[in-house]
């Protein structure tokens, strides 16, 4: 059986320490190694040669990116497919809208008592400066308080609340089986 090796580009810190605990496990049943790499840290120039080495060794990526002020999912892949040519918008995955709308979502009832925010039903919308504006004082940083919402985090609860958490995830559920 050959070795398999799955690329994820990342925007930055925050969604690597989400992928890391969240989402690697997932990959790991089926991949023999899972590497992230933070495109918004490298060059085009870089990031194309990269995915054009990725290509030759026939592994697998995928390329995640937040919709920020993108007018919709199909416009953002289009953007990102353009700035790096060597990229497949087949491999390109959007988090709507921010990665911090992923953090949320996996917070419970009983999640977000012991965090002590409100509750929220649907983060699809969430930006990072409501996920900020949150964020209870007793947390010395943001860090803190997304280290604190990982070890409460429910995927199931997460699949509900934020539909391109749930999107991703039963895409990655299809190609692990």
């Amino acid at each position: 059986m050959a070795y398999r090796w799955l690329f994820i580009f990342l925007e930055g810190d925050d969604d690597e320490r989400f992928f890391d605990r969240v989402i690697k496990p997932m990959y790991e049943r089926i991949y023999d190694h899972v590497q992230f790499s933070q495109y918004s840290q490298m060059k085009r120039k870089t990031v194309n040669n990269f995915l054009r080495s990725i290509n030759a060794m026939r592994a697998e990526y995928l390329f995640v990116s937040d919709l920020d002020e993108s007018p919709c999912v199909t416009a953002k892949k289009a953007r990102l497919a353009s700035e790096f040519e060597k990229l497949s918008e087949d491999r390109i995955l959007i988090v709507c809208k921010e990665i911090e709308s992923w953090y949320l979502a996996g917070l419970n009832d009983e999640g977000c008592r012991q965090i002590r925010i409100p509750p929220s039903y649907n983060t699809d919308r969430i930006t990072k400066e409501q996920f900020n504006d949150m964020m209870p004082k007793k947390f010395a940083s943001r860090i803190d308080f997304m280290q604190e919402i990982m070890k409460v985090f429910d995927r199931e609860t997460a699949l509900t609340k934020n539909t391109s958490f749930g999107y991703f995830t039963r895409k990655c559920e299809g190609e692990t089986r």
